[in-house]
């Protein structure tokens, strides 16, 4: 079965630069080319490895708006941050499909945003479960849009879902990716550290600690091996 993205190419030949970030990280010399053959991806690996920028540019790529209300003021401007899209080339199955982009800070942009069109229309409120998302607790809020959100069609792209949410949200979460993948509608790809979200069945996992990027079983990503040595003995870590 084909989903919505199915592969993204990236055009190595037409960077603008190697010396500068994001262009600079061996991922982006190293790994040409992803497919998704499957309803649900996850990119695991270290800090720094370009997880979070490939995925932004990703979304970019695919017409994924991703909402922001400023950029902080930069010491140093890098004019290549922002341009690793330019040199995507997404492949879909049957045509672009809607979607959106989560990430913890930007998500609370967008909640900000949905509170001031929630002042002239209410009705906004119902897409996302009928509840302001400002008067929720952070994990609640989070949770309240996954579960609406992701009823419709579309390529979701979701940046370390897991910062805000407990191990039984995250238990929730991951029951929703795995509903929502079998039902056919929704596409997602999710970069996590959470050994949670890692165990969906559905998954394709990549693993972006070593070059290039690679399909990697759950059992063999580097977060199940600490957790599961980290709990079957605790002690050994906890010794000064």
């Amino acid at each position: 079965m084909s989903y919505h993205l199915k592969s993204i190419k990236l055009e190595t030949e037409k960077y603008p630069t190697r010396d500068h970030y994001p262009f600079s990280l061996a991922l982006f010399s190293e790994t040409r080319e992803l497919h998704f053959p499957t309803a649900v991806t996850l990119f695991a690996g270290e800090n720094g490895s370009g997880k979070s920028t490939l995925l932004e540019a990703i979304a970019t790529a695919a017409g994924i708006y991703i909402w922001r209300t400023g950029m902080n003021t930069r010491y140093r401007y890098n004019r290549y941050e922002a341009s690793l899209h330019r040199y995507l080339k997404v492949q879909w199955t049957d045509g672009m499909v809607p979607g959106s982009f989560f990430g913890a800070q930007i998500f609370k942009d967008f909640a900000s945003i949905l509170e001031e069109w929630a002042a002239t229309d209410p009705g906004q409120l119902e897409l996302f479960g009928g509840k302001s998302l400002m008067t929720q607790s952070h994990g609640q809020s989070l949770m309240s849009f996954f579960r609406n959100r992701y009823k419709l069609k579309g390529l979701y792209l979701l940046d370390e879902p897991e910062t805000a949410l407990s191990p039984s949200s995250q238990l929730e979460l991951l029951q929703l990716l795995s509903k929502n993948a079998k039902a056919g509608h929704a596409q997602f790809i999710v970069a996590t550290h959470s050994p949670i979200l890692l165990a969906c069945r559905e998954a394709t996992i990549y693993s972006f600690d070593k070059m290039p990027v690679s399909t990697v079983t759950y059992e063999n990503t580097e977060h199940f091996r600490v957790y599961r040595d980290f709990l079957n003995n605790r002690d050994k870590y906890l010794i000064d």
